[in-house]
Formats: C-alpha cells, structure tokens, sequence
C-alpha cells in the first residue's frame, strides 16, 4: 500500500509569533534578527510586507535596511517559538500518532491509517492548514507525497499556506525541473561535486548513473540519488519512538595526530560546533561535558566537569574541554581522536539565572548566544556549508568524515544519527 505523508512548515516561523502576539506588526514590514542594535546583525525571520520590500533572511540589518528603510526589527523570543512549536505539533497529533519534527518550525506526518477518519492526503492537509490559521493565528505550507523527501519539497513548493501534491503521477513534471540544491541534504559541497559531473536538476540527479555516484562521493552519493528518484522509504517515527535524549556527542579521528594547542583548539572547535548546534535544535542546555582523548596508540584518557552555566554554546564547550586537556595531557603528545559529549541535559525553555556577580560574564554569554542563533539560522536557510568557524577553513588537520561519530544516547543504546 503506498503512504501518504505530509510535511508541514510553519511559514516565517518567528516573524509569525512574533505578529501573532503584536498584531500591528502585521501592518508594518518587520524582522526578527539577533540584535536589532546592530548594523551588522543577521535577519532570521521576516514577514510577508517584508519580503515583499527584498529583505532576505541571513543578510545584514544594514543591507536589509537599505532596501527597506522603515523595517520594524525585533529581538528573537526562543522560549515562545518553542512553545507555539509544541502548540503546532499537538494539533498535528489529532490526526496520527506518527509526528516527526524536524527542528523547531517543520514537521513530517504519516497519515496512511488516517484517511478513512479524516479524508484524503489534501483534504486532511487542508484541514491542518484551516486549524492552525484559526487556533493559532500561524500559517503552514504542507507537501502531500508518498515519501518524506517528496512531501518537503511540496512543502517549499508552494509558500505561504498552501498545500501541495505531490504523487507518481506528477512528480517528473514537479520535481525533476527542480535545482539540485532544493533537494533535502544537498549542501554547498555535494552541489560543488554533482555540479563537476553535469547534475545541476533533481532530474539530472535521478538519471544519473548509481554507482557512479557511489563511487565519487560515496554512501550520501547513492542516498542522494535515491531521493531524487522518489525511492526513499524512510519511517516517520512514532511520538512513542522518540526517546528522551541523555546525552549529544561529536568525535573525529583526524587522518594526522594533533599536535600543540592550536591543533587541539582547531579539533575541539569542529566537535563543538556539531554538539551546540544539535543542542540547539533539540532546545537543550548541557550541564556536564565529558571529553576523551585517544593518542596514536590508541590509549584512552576521559574527563569531565560540569559547566558554569547550563549552555548550548560552542564556545564555552571548547573552553571547557581545553581547560580540562590542558589540566591532563602533555602539549606535545600527540592526539588521534577526541570526542565531546554533551551531558546532564535540560530543556531551554523557561529562561536561565544568570549570576548577577558576574555581569561581564553574562553579556558575554548573551552575545555568543545571539551569535550562534545567527548562525542556525544561516545554515537553517543555506546549508549546513554555508558558514563555519572561521579557524577551521582551510585548516590541514585532515578531519576523516568516515571517522566521524554522532551520538545522542537515549535511556539505553547509543547509536550513530541518521537524517531521519
């Protein structure tokens, strides 16, 4: 029996709640951004009067204020995007049990035993759409598909509330025109590589030979492949699959030893970078890090420590991490592999403490976080490539991707993260 799955995407997520509980600011062009106070802030989010005025998410308040000079800017209220995501996510969980969110605006659903309730994949569709406008005030764009990758790219399709179909008799003739980069998973490298063998449509990706794929870009090659042939069968998960996440971890084997602490530094940056962000999209703080460290011998060292502050910051994981190596490991002994690991998780919401005895400590943390959220939402908008720390471009520590390890540990196995 073929599935019917939706993905629904909240449309201008953040520049959404933030009109809903202001309504005026439907009336003026407006946008979310880091930090309204400077020039050189990112856009995260923008309304409809301001995308239509140019402004682009990801660009910075001063090119966005030169196209549109009476732009209403807002700071970002994470806690509220949370909460209005788990509002949005509920109301998607009347409809099936099987609701997978993908990070903190989109979400897929598996309604293949829901169409005798609730109609076909476009009404109930259609119906979520309805609900949604009317319960919370938000709009959504949905995809219609037999498949998850198929049913994203009807979500993007169509922008704002809209409802797209995607199925085995239209697909050639809405996906395949499409740029390869639309498709889930293609960041600014796999563009670059398919782009070097003449691949430049989702089209072109499909016909393309499998194992050629395979054997220039490896496994993501023939994933890759799959997708655009609408051959993926991955499971929506239950909300009873989803288990409570206890730890996130990061580790690299370096194809070269690390050596002195500007090696260290650069290989602990890259780690950090991966665990913060996941973090991040999971709405977690880390109140323990856990570092270990294994030399070309294969000798293995583990510590932790807890944090000053819970934090889903890269920065203050690195600090932490090259404080505990410097604290147990020689300079010049040479280092194979190391590994973060985010501990003693908590939830985001709700705000922290911060200590009022350290109010320089405070503006900083503050500024990092509004620092990485700029990032999310780059990457968020452009691919994961689209920005990096700027100490790990072009850096010759020759970091092993097949020697990269993802982990979030739930209530008993630890296993690697796979795109779904």
């Amino acid at each position: 029996m073929e599935r019917t799955i939706l993905h629904c995407d909240c449309n201008g997520f953040y520049a959404s709640v933030e009109c809903v509980h202001n309504p005026r600011l439907k009336e003026v062009p407006m946008a979310v951004c880091g930090n309204p106070e400077n020039r050189r802030g990112i856009i995260l989010a923008k309304n409809e009067l301001a995308k239509r005025r140019g402004v682009l998410t990801a660009e910075t308040v001063w090119q966005a204020k030169k196209k549109c000079p009476d732009l209403v800017l807002i700071p970002p209220h994470r806690e509220e995007y949370l909460r209005y995501s788990r509002r949005v996510n509920a109301i998607y969980a009347q409809f099936t049990d099987q609701v997978e969110p993908f990070g903190i605006d989109e979400s897929w659903l598996d309604i293949t035993g829901s169409l005798g309730l609730f109609g076909s994949g476009k009404e109930i569709a259609d119906q979520l759409r309805r609900r949604v406008r009317e319960e919370l005030g938000l709009t959504i764009s949905v995809g219609v598909s037999y498949n998850k990758i198929y049913a994203k790219l009807g979500s993007d399709y169509r922008k704002p509330d809209a409802t797209t179909v995607i199925d085995s008799a239209n697909y050639r003739e809405i996906v395949f025109p499409l740029p390869v980069t639309d498709l889930l998973f293609v960041g600014q490298s796999a563009a670059a590589l398919l782009l070097g063998m003449r691949i430049r449509t989702i089209g072109d990706l499909a016909a393309a030979d499998r194992s050629l794929l395979v054997a220039r870009m490896g496994k993501i090659g023939g994933m890759l492949h799959d997708y655009a042939a609408g051959l993926d069968d991955s499971h929506v998960r239950r909300t009873s699959e989803v288990r409570e996440i206890k730890s996130v971890g990061n580790g690299l084997t370096f194809s070269r030893n690390l050596e002195g602490w500007e090696d260290i530094r650069l290989g602990l940056t890259i780690l950090a970078d991966e665990v913060a962000t996941r973090l991040r999209r999971q709405g977690l703080l880390s109140r323990t890090v856990q570092l270990t460290i294994k030399d070309p011998a294969l000798k293995t060292i583990t510590r932790q420590r807890p944090l000053p502050r819970p934090t889903n910051l890269a920065r203050e994981l690195v600090d932490a991490c090259l404080s505990m190596m410097q604290a147990c490991w020689n300079e010049h002994s040479p280092v194979r592999m190391l590994t973060i690991t985010a501990q003693q998780l908590t939830e985001e919401e709700g705000g922290e403490q911060l200590s009022f005895f350290e109010p320089e400590a405070a503006i900083q943390h503050k500024k990092r976080a509004r620092l990485e959220q700029t990032v999310d939402a780059i990457r968020d908008k452009f691919g994961r490539g689209a920005i990096q720390p700027g100490s790990v471009i072009g850096n010759d520590i020759g970091v092993d991707v097949g020697g990269m390890e993802d982990m979030e540990q739930g209530d008993e196995d630890k296993g690697g993260l796979s795109p779904f």
